[in-house]
């Protein structure tokens, strides 16, 4: 029997993972407990569906063994069990998704963490405490078993052994007690029992083991003795079938965490009854942490779905709307039809009310939230707001009125998060559209060269921060009638009349500088003309019609979209020195114009955050037309 090893990869995470310090080493227990629930769940179902395999409620169950003298500790089910495929492919690759995330939280973790569930490598966690783990299982319909066995770091071995019944038997061979670790509380009973009350109480199969109990000695009642005897431990009550009154906020708390392999509580827990045409129970939750990959192509959404208690579907899609794939959770119904399959699922009649239901469950209570728990909201929006941008974007505006409400933005106004609505409600009576600035940062929007004029005029600026940003409000169009309005676009006018006039006379009385600049600069701007929205900068990018600058950054970074560019206008500050500087080198030598506007037009260019096309030309020029400047004179005192 050959010995295989683990990939690499996987390698150095258990590695990392045995060596690793953690605040919840007893987590083990209950993500052995949480894979065989699962399990059984898988068995009962294909029993429903599949009447050649159908199994009795009674004889599904979990049970965990103590071998003090050998210290092994055994949890064993009457699951589905696993081929020797798939005893491969579930305990050969650890973390087969976001293996790297893994590795790279271990190496860097400087305290006690437990971030195991995240991660996807529950069954792992076993080797916090067990030196060598084994596996024997035996597949629904098969009459053949397999057996897995490791000590962690050396590999694995997959071989054929005897099983007599369908399901999974876990061994795990517990390491030697330390002066820092004592392993061997894990054998213990009221441990076990803790643990089982703790994480497990809600699995809706019997957790067994055998207890020792006191009992009166027959022949003589004034003495007690032990004897062994089997017990059920949980109470296989599920939590969403509890009162909510009876539930506390730690039930809820335990429950997320074991069941949905996160290690952090939750955020927010929304459990409620419908009656009505559709009747069911949900438990439902909104993360407190952004999913490590949560913006990959391999995460995974929905919400699990029982009917009448039983399980049906472990991440049934369609109950959930695109844009709250955040959350996690389940539902139960007694008016689905229990032998309801993935294919059929979106086409059911009742399945699409429950997911109507549950969508505007979600949105009420995210209002809620907003409304009534604001910085729990903010923590929420830092967290999962740019799905919901993703998905008016996504969704061509369709989601555009159940979503808009729910958006926050960074402003001007004290840089503090604000919503569309208190942006439109505390606008200037003068004030027709709602600006906007965008950047990678806030930091750099507030050095864009026009904000200064936007905000001279008492104008908030919404801070468009996210590359989504401007795509989104292109879909939404507006927000309460109010047209969104970059502070870069070309058309942008914000001076009075008298201004205007101004500036068209310096136009006027310097179009033939303007014209030499644009010529100088070709394809690269549309027009070069005088600015009415600078004032301590001398130059500015700007867009003309079409696309905006921002989305030329944005697009510019997928080598599909190359050569897509926005078209640009240079402005020019007439109340700066270097226009002074310009009308006399144009007056003195037009040809020297050039280097002045390839100088501004790439100054511009940084400035907006766009590459230039030769920096060396551009550090070149810089220091010919400094050297051309001459130096100052020295006083007469020097």
């Amino acid at each position: 029997m050959a010995k295989k090893q683990f990939k690499a990869e996987s390698r150095r995470l258990l590695e990392l993972m045995i060596n690793s310090i953690y605040t919840n080493k007893e987590i083990f227990l209950r993500e052995l407990i949480s894979n065989a629930s699962d399990a059984l769940d898988k068995r009962y179902y294909e029993g429903l569906t599949d009447s050649s395999r159908n199994v009795a409620k009674k004889d599904l169950w979990i049970r965990i063994e103590r071998d003090n003298e050998n210290r092994r500790l055994i949890i064993e089910d009457t699951g589905i069990g696993m081929t020797e495929s798939e005893l491969e492919k579930n305990l050969g690759t650890i973390a087969k998704s976001g293996s790297a995330e893994f590795r790279d939280a271990l190496e860097k973790a400087t305290e006690k963490i437990d971030i195991i569930g995240q991660f996807g490598v529950g069954f792992y966690s076993a080797f916090m405490v067990a030196k060598k783990i084994s596996v024997l299982s035996r597949a629904a319909g098969s009459e053949e078993a397999y057996e897995w066995v490791s000590t962690g770091e050396d590999g694995y071995t997959v071989s054929k052994a005897e099983k007599a019944e369908t399901g999974t038997r876990i061994t795990l061979d517990l390491k030697d007690d330390t002066e820092d670790e004592k392993y061997s509380e894990y054998l213990e009973e009221w441990t076990i029992r803790n643990l089982i009350k703790k994480y497990s109480d809600y699995v809706r199969y019997p957790i067994r083991m055998n207890v020792t109990k006191s009992i009166p000695d027959p022949t003589d009642d004034k003495k007690m003795i032990d004897t062994v005897e089997e017990e059920t431990l949980n109470s296989m009550i599920p939590l969403w079938k509890k009162k909510r009154n009876s539930i506390s906020d730690e039930d809820y708390n335990e429950f997320y965490k074991a069941k949905f392999s996160d290690w952090e509580n939750p955020l927010k827990v929304i459990h409620y009854n419908v009656e009505g045409n559709i009747s069911y129970t949900a438990l439902l939750y909104i993360p407190s942490k952004t999913p490590f990959n949560f913006y990959n192509t391999d995460y995974e959404s929905g919400i699990q779905l029982y009917s009448k208690g039983v399980f049906i579907l472990d991440q049934a899609k369609d109950l959930l709307p695109e844009c709250y794939r955040f959350v996690k959770g389940l539902v139960d119904s007694d008016d689905l039809n229990l032998n309801i399959s993935r294919e059929i699922l979106q086409q059911d009649r009742q399945v699409k009310a429950l997911a109507k239901s549950i969508d505007k469950k979600i949105t009420r209570t995210l209002e809620e939230m907003l409304e009534k728990e604001r910085e729990n909201y903010e923590k929420f929006f830092e967290n999962f707001g740019l799905n919901l941008k993703y998905s008016i974007y996504r969704s061509y505006g369709a989601d555009k009125d159940k979503l808009q409400d729910l958006l926050l933005y960074r402003s001007s106004l004290e840089g503090k998060y604000v919503t569309l609505k208190e942006y439109t409600d505390r606008m200037k009576e003068d004030q027709k559209e709602i600006y906007y600035a965008c950047g990678s940062s806030i930091e750099d929007i507030e050095k864009l060269p026009v904000l200064a004029k936007v905000r001279s005029k008492g104008y908030e600026i919404l801070y468009f921060t996210d590359a989504v940003d401007e795509f989104v409000i292109r879909m939404m169009m507006n927000y309460a009638e109010k047209p969104f309005r970059s502070i870069t676009e070309a058309d942008l006018d914000l001076g009075s009349e008298e201004e205007k006039k101004a500036r068209e006379a310096a136009a006027e009385e310097n179009k033939d500088l303007l014209t030499a600049m644009k010529e100088a600069l070709g394809s690269n701007v549309s027009e070069v003309r005088i600015s009415g929205r600078l004032s301590d900068d001398p130059v500015c990018i700007v867009a003309d019609q079409g696309m905006s600058i921002e989305m030329e950054k944005v697009l510019s970074q997928d080598p599909m979209n190359k050569g897509l560019k926005a078209t640009k206008i240079l402005e020019i500050n007439p109340n700066h020195p270097i226009f002074t500087k310009l009308k006399a080198v144009f007056a003195e030598n037009p040809d020297a114009i050039r280097d002045y506007a390839d100088v501004l037009y790439d100054q511009a260019l940084l400035i907006e955050g766009l590459p230039i096309e030769d920096p060396a030309a551009y550090a070149r020029k810089i220091t010919e037309l400094l050297v051309a400047s001459g130096m100052p004179e020295k006083k007469e005192s020097e």
